[in-house]
């Protein structure tokens, strides 16, 4: 069964979502991807882990590190975060990572705020 974009986003907001109720703001962001990956998993999502993403520079394949906390169905990215405010620079570091993935989509989730909701940013990949 193939599962969209979409559908990826709403399970992932709904498993952050009772992550945030139970926990609250105020852990670190590796409690928060733990718990994420563990909510994930139980979904029977295909689910991979600070997996690695090469970066490709002039036909060179480097392995520099670049993370992205979560990718769901290898087309979906999950990035944590649990800080004062979402930056600039947190949205470009997803951006990154979907454009070196080549996945259309991904959220972008600071868990450290009152109202969960007021932490995610849904980011989309235009640069495919």
């Amino acid at each position: 069964m193939q599962i969209s974009e979409d559908e990826i986003a709403r399970i992932v907001f709904e498993a952050g979502l009772k992550i945030h109720k139970s926990l609250g703001p105020g852990l670190l962001e590796s409690a928060y991807e733990e718990c994420l990956h563990y909510e994930l998993f139980q979904s029977g999502l295909s689910i991979q882990r600070q997996a690695g993403l090469p970066l490709v520079y002039e036909g060179i394949k480097m392995e520099i590190g670049y993370r992205p906390d979560i990718i769901v169905e290898n087309k979906f990215i999950v990035e944590i975060k649990a800080v004062e405010a979402l930056t600039d620079v947190h949205l470009a570091q997803l951006l990154t990572y979907l454009r070196l993935s080549k996945c259309k989509l991904g959220l972008l989730i600071n868990f450290n705020t009152a109202l969960f909701k007021d932490g995610v940013r849904r980011v989309i990949n235009g640069i495919l």
